[in-house]
């Protein structure tokens, strides 16, 4: 499947300020099932972008703008090959052990509901990993309501749980909190999910979780559908949590209040768009 992606973050600010630095994690790499066409990136001022790679593998850019302006833009645009993988992972660079994904965070600590969901699904599932994952998947899908009102990216997954809703960070964060009291090594993924029944454009991303399984390494799991990655999942940054792969993160000097507006749009490429780009 070739999928378009256009991203667009636009800050105004009621005082300009006098520096804003910003660390971009935007910008989705080559794996098994999963290959970048083209990409770029594009800044409203005019500043160097320097691009590093992160420890997670992950592709970064960063960049300082001088002010004063009393607007910034970021965007991303670009196509992705996808296939389908049945959710497992190969090909992407892995600096890590498994075991480092097993470590808390302030935003995926499973407190003492989710340790209990997490029991009261091994004790239903039986003793397989790949089966007590997909319950936990399942349940979650079942039992906690997307909605975009009630979070924010501080909201933990202790918070979101109880809550019963969120969006789709706070699902994968339930997750990730659920598999890493189970033992089982969960990390967080950000990236796109390509709607084929909407269009126009989406307000934000999508998020999901990886798991790694004995025998047969990581393994996606997208709670907000209920399902395992497909082709229709581009995926760009790895973290322990969301901070840990949130697309933009900065900083700035002065300035009055700021305020950001984002828009992302994520479809199928056209057959025109794939026939130039093989030309």
């Amino acid at each position: 499947m070739r999928i378009r992606i256009a991203h667009t973050t636009t800050y105004t600010y009621d005082a300009p300020p006098k520096l804003v630095t910003q660390v971009l994690r935007l910008t989705p790499r080559n794996h098994d099932g999963q290959y970048v066409v083209n990409w770029r990136i594009d800044l409203s001022r005019d500043c160097q972008l320097y691009q590093r790679e992160g420890a997670f593998g992950n592709i970064s850019h960063s960049f300082t703008a001088e002010g004063p302006f009393d607007e910034l833009s970021v965007s991303v645009e670009g196509e992705i090959d996808t296939q389908d993988t049945s959710g497992i992972v190969r090909g992407a660079v892995e600096r890590f052990p498994p075991a480092l994904f097993l470590r808390d965070t302030q935003l995926t600590e499973a407190d003492a509901a989710i340790i209990d969901f997490a029991e009261a699904t091994r004790a239903k599932s039986g003793g397989d990993t790949l089966g007590l994952l997909h319950a936990l998947m399942a349940g979650l899908n079942e039992s906690f309501a997307f909605d975009t009102e009630p979070t924010n990216v501080t909201t933990t997954a202790a918070e979101a749980f109880k809550l019963k809703r969120g969006v789709c960070q706070d699902g994968t964060h339930v997750f990730i909190a659920a598999a890493r009291h189970l033992g089982i090594p969960a990390r967080y993924i950000g990236g796109h999910y390509c709607r084929r029944d909407e269009e126009g454009p989406q307000d934000a991303g999508h998020a999901w979780a990886e798991a790694y399984i004995d025998k047969l390494g990581w393994v996606g799991f997208d709670p907000t559908h209920g399902i395992s990655p497909t082709e229709s999942h581009v995926r760009v940054a790895v973290g322990l949590d969301y901070l840990g792969a949130a697309p933009v993160r900065g900083t700035r000097h002065g300035g009055g209040n700021e305020s950001m507006k984002v828009s992302v749009h994520v479809a199928p490429a056209s057959r025109q768009s794939q026939s130039q780009s093989q030309q």
